[in-house]
């Protein structure tokens, strides 16, 4: 499992990549980032949706209601042009962290060195 802090501090980009694909639906949402992370994110209905509240107040996302065949509504999500933007702006910098890891992990630690 995946740190809270990580988890919270990923939200926002996941979900934006995830509606980059399309508009999509909360339960949906979490059952796709449920699925691509092998289970290791497993997010709730009450941790996803006061994030895509705030998301939608900032602008990034939009929301319609739309009936569905047996009569429900169901409330899809789409990203903005402004939630573009920030995706590109996140992914640069989850890609720039990334990058730092890699070089990081990659050097040999003093600590790696030592046998006995």
């Amino acid at each position: 499992m995946i740190t809270k802090a990580l988890t919270a501090a990923s939200t926002k980009p996941l979900v934006l990549s995830v509606l980059k694909k399309g508009e999509n639906y909360g339960y949906r949402i979490i059952k796709e980032i449920e699925a691509l992370s092998g289970g290791d994110l497993q997010w709730t209905d009450a941790m996803l949706y006061p994030v895509l509240k705030r998301m939608e107040r900032d602008q990034l996302i939009t929301s319609r209601w739309v009936q569905t065949d047996r009569g429900r509504k169901r409330k899809y999500y789409e990203i903005t042009t402004t939630g573009r933007e920030q995706l590109a702006a996140d992914r640069a910098e989850w890609l720039s962290v990334n990058r730092l890891f890699a070089r990081l992990w990659a050097a040999p630690d003093a600590s790696d060195l030592i046998t006995e």
